[in-house]
């Protein structure tokens, strides 16, 4: 099984991170845009431009699946990706997890990009999946590319501008941006860090990885042996090695410790 992901850059870690927790033995094929990002700011005509030349080199490598691991393309270029690919490639989008935070009573607090906060793809989510629960969209912006370029002092920055415009009620956060994922605890942390009952982070990676098993009628299987898999990092179409900054975060780490492509 070979499960391929995309994104501008390494904000499809958490779920190509999270399809390695799931099933161990599958093969992973990142994608990436390094040449082209960040991707927000971006026409949507650009934008779905650069995600299909992404996906297509993604495509190339012979995946049973694609994951769109960005939310920006998500809401952009998923159906032109999904008119060219399907049904040959299954592609599997990101979407806020709105509806599990709202799920859980309010108030609740978005953090997204510019770019996403305040758009009426996120405020469509908001109003079919938290209808009644207070709800803060919080901007955020310069924190994915601080992540992207593993700057901790730019994340804590960043970090800590968004907290503060986040209310001191919020029960939970919606990790808006799969960038965000990987920096949730910093961001927890500046949030509420000694909450009772503590703070819960709503990410979008777990639910990513086990969609895209469903679309592929694949059950999970963390105990599988990982021995055989393989990972190929596409940066702009060509192979590469993980880039420097993904192996700041322990999701990059994890899936360091597979044999390379063949």
């Amino acid at each position: 099984m070979k499960i391929a992901l995309l994104d501008s850059g390494i904000g499809l870690l958490p779920a190509a991170a999270a399809v390695r927790r799931l099933r161990p033995d599958a093969d992973l094929v990142l994608s990436c845009d390094p040449g082209g990002m960040p991707w927000g700011p971006r026409t949507p005509e650009d934008l779905t431009e650069r995600a299909l030349t992404v996906a297509r080199a993604a495509v190339a490598q012979r995946p049973d699946a694609l994951i769109v691991a960005c939310n920006t393309a998500s809401v952009h270029a998923l159906p032109a990706l999904r008119a060219e690919l399907e049904p040959d490639v299954p592609v599997i989008g990101t979407v806020p997890a709105i509806k599990p935070a709202a799920a859980g009573g309010g108030p609740v607090a978005i953090w997204a990009t510019p770019a996403t906060t305040g758009s009426p793809y996120q405020r469509g989510l908001i109003r079919d999946f938290a209808d009644g629960v207070e709800v803060t969209e919080v901007p955020c912006p310069g924190l994915a590319d601080a992540v992207e370029q593993g700057d901790e002092a730019a994340v804590e920055k960043a970090v800590a501008a968004a907290a503060a415009l986040t209310p001191d009620a919020v029960r939970a956060v919606v990790l808006g941006c799969t960038h965000y994922e990987l920096v949730a605890e910093s961001i927890r942390s500046a949030v509420r860090p000694s909450a009772d009952p503590p703070l819960v982070l709503h990410g979008s990676a777990g639910a990513v990885a086990a969609q895209a098993l469903r679309r592929l009628g694949v059950e999970p299987d963390p105990d599988a042996p990982r021995s055989e898999a393989s990972l190929t990092v596409l940066l702009n179409g060509r192979e590469a090695p993980l880039p420097e900054a993904a192996l700041g975060y322990a999701e990059g780490r994890l899936l360091r410790t597979v044999t390379p492509a063949r």
